[in-house]
């Protein structure tokens, strides 16, 4: 569902969005909602659902009662309702998965007092509007600036400009509260319009600004993810992920979201798995289990005296051995249940396709001249041999 300039060219290169996110099937927006119903037409006498989803900047998104009963469809730009004034947004969603949509966010339908959708824009509105967008960014160094001065220990993220001009919305991360009240005074002075600050999480931050993750894909958060449940330590754990912060953390700063999304299927297969620390007692001595395989159902042990051998055991083996063990009974050894496992082949590089080899970057430069003069040189003694053997030649039957 992407629009017509966001596919690729005749050259098979991308071409890029164009509409600077005012895509006309809202494709290449975050946190789009496919119309699977968009083909359907009502049944004989229902009325369309009067409430349409309206997005404004980035990931914010709004429902709002069609009064005017407008005709209103996907990549439409129109002026809604606001505290003071209106704004503009683009409606991305309507029909009946409008009220899906605002039942699974627990937004009431029956409220008389909903904001309404005032009209399709006009090109006026909408040049204000873009304008106002415009000077976002300058604004945002600006207010930035501003708080350093006054030594805020806070950081300005993003700015949202209302549809209309008349007031700014600064979005700012913190650890501990923050007295604004002189920076919005400042602020409200320099930028000649009203000022609402909003204090966000740090993973609310990352979900507004976007970005690419370490998989190489744009952030879940900004694409799909609507909900942040709470991800601990405990679910590096389970998977037997390193315990390193740089790699465990997100863009926000915080444990990846993506750690939770196989916690399950782990924790569904450790439950009658043996304990990392289990430890089993044999006639030849104490045996500590050093590595497991949670998929392959296999943990390596080895004895106290000779940690540097490692015997091979499959988990029903171990649970057999550790219920001999409760019965106070000890096994011969580790080698009467060591398991052998197949030494996999190495890979060796194939020219399969004609390539070159792997290392024809390592040659030194100007080898190929090297090469040239080399057979230069052996030419020239070549001959010079050749005419040695052909003068000996001539002498002897000279004699003769």
């Amino acid at each position: 569902m992407s629009c017509s300039s966001c596919s690729t060219g005749k050259d098979g290169q991308p071409k890029g969005c164009k509409n600077n996110g005012t895509c006309g099937t809202d494709g290449c927006n975050k946190l789009t909602v496919f119309d699977w119903l968009s083909n359907m037409s009502l049944p004989n006498g229902e009325r369309p659902f009067d409430f349409v989803e309206v997005r404004f900047k980035n990931s914010r998104k709004e429902f709002f009662r069609n009064t005017e009963n407008l005709s209103l469809s996907i990549g439409d730009i129109v002026a809604t309702q606001a505290q003071s004034g209106h704004d503009i947004g683009m409606v991305t969603l309507t029909g009946e998965l409008v009220r899906v949509q605002m039942k699974r966010k627990k937004v009431s339908f029956t409220d008389e007092e909903a904001p309404k959708v005032y009209r399709k824009a006009s090109q006026k509105d909408i040049d204000i509007w873009q304008k106002c967008r415009d000077r976002e960014e300058e604004i945002k160094k600006r207010a930035r600036e501003i708080a350093i001065i006054l030594k805020l220990q806070m950081k300005i993220s993003d700015v949202e400009f209302q549809g209309d001009g008349s007031k700014a919305t600064f979005y700012y991360t913190a650890d501990e509260r923050v007295d604004f009240r002189q920076l919005i005074k400042d602020m409200a002075k320099a930028f000649g319009i009203r000022i609402e600050m909003r204090q966000i999480g740090y993973r609310q931050e990352a979900q507004r600004l976007g970005g690419i993750g370490s998989c190489g894909r744009e952030l879940c958060c900004s694409t799909w993810l609507t909900d942040f449940r709470s991800v601990s330590t405990s679910a590096a754990r389970y998977q037997q992920l390193s315990l390193n912060p740089q790699k465990l953390a997100g863009q926000c700063g915080k444990l990846k979201c993506c750690l939770n999304y196989e916690l399950d299927v782990y924790v569904d297969a450790l439950k009658d798995f043996p304990a990392q620390d289990t430890k089993l007692f044999t006639e030849k001595g104490l045996a500590f289990c050093q590595k497991t395989d949670i998929f392959k159902e296999m943990l390596w042990f080895s004895y106290r005296e000779d940690p540097g051998n490692w015997h091979v055991l499959s988990k029903d083996q171990v649970n057999e051995i550790l219920f001999k063990n409760k019965k106070k009974e000890k096994v011969a050894s580790l080698e009467m249940y060591a398991m052998e496992i197949a030494v996999e082949e190495k890979v060796v590089f194939e020219n399969v396709v004609g390539q070159d080899s792997l290392t024809r970057f390592d040659k030194p430069k100007g080898g190929g001249n090297r090469n040239r003069n080399k057979n230069k040189n052996k030419n020239r003694n070549r001959n010079k041999n050749k005419n040695k053997n052909r003068n000996r030649n001539r002498n002897q039957k000279k004699d003769a």
